[in-house]
């Protein structure tokens, strides 16, 4: 199979603008995430899909592949679907660009052996909650899925509720998944269920319409820099275990 990485980079953000360019360990945010999935022994090519001349320029200094997509594309996921209509491929990894810790032997664990006879593929990632004070954090999207890891639903809420047991690990949403074509063909041609408008979360646009979305606990140390603070933790968090090279 034909296994592509996709790093989505947009140049607005409502509570970080331009925040792949933001400066981790005297490089781009950016840098770290292409500089991780150009790691992954699979990957044919990695490319930062992005809508500024900006991110292109400083992208395409430090090595990387760009391709140009527009700044109307709403969500990430819309994104590469205009990402497979210029770069062919069997599956579509795509490592989001502010997921500067994710590492390579996380990355892989979404891509799967096979795909099935429909051709319709969706995963993501997740990890556990390490600290409790972040499951009540809106700022963070906690993943409920079933004992064959199929999505159930998702929300910024803490779920499940802890009524009957209180041994119980919450997992949050990493931003890497894989896609093939057919699911995102799909995607772009399904309208916006009202989850989805409630959560903000577009994954919603194949669990509203019961296609399997899966999630697969990855284990790993995640932090998505959302804000400048994030910005810091990141840094430090580098710093501290020898990753700032």
């Amino acid at each position: 199979m034909k296994i592509v990485g996709m790093i989505p980079s947009r140049g607005g953000s409502t509570r970080f603008n331009n925040k792949a360019l933001a400066l981790i360990c005297g490089k781009p945010m950016v840098y770290w995430v292409w500089k991780h999935s150009k790691e992954v022994a699979c990957f044919e090519e990695v490319y930062v899909a992005t809508d500024t001349e900006e991110i292109r320029g400083v992208a395409e200094g430090f090595g990387a592949k760009v391709v140009m997509t527009s700044p109307d594309c709403e969500t990430a996921t819309e994104r590469l679907y205009e990402f497979s209509k210029k770069v062919e491929a069997d599956i579509y990894v795509m490592i989001n660009g502010d997921e500067p810790l994710i590492m390579a032997d996380d990355i892989v664990k979404c891509i799967p052996d096979s795909l099935p006879a429909d051709g319709f593929y969706v995963s993501n990632l997740m990890t556990d909650f390490s600290n409790p004070v972040e499951v009540v954090d809106p700022t963070n999207l906690k993943i409920v899925t079933n004992k064959d890891g199929i999505c159930l639903f998702i929300s910024r809420a803490p779920i499940p509720f802890p009524k009957g047991n209180m041994n119980y690990v919450y997992q949050k949403f990493v931003g890497v998944g894989a896609f093939t074509p057919v699911s995102l063909e799909y995607y772009h041609n399904t309208p916006r269920g009202p989850i989805e408008k409630i959560e903000e979360n577009d994954s919603f646009r194949f669990i509203e319409n019961r296609k399997d979305c899966y999630y697969i606990n990855a284990h790993c140390k995640t932090l998505s820099v959302d804000t400048p603070k994030d910005r810091v933790a990141v840094e430090e968090y580098m710093k501290a275990h020898g990753l700032d090279k």
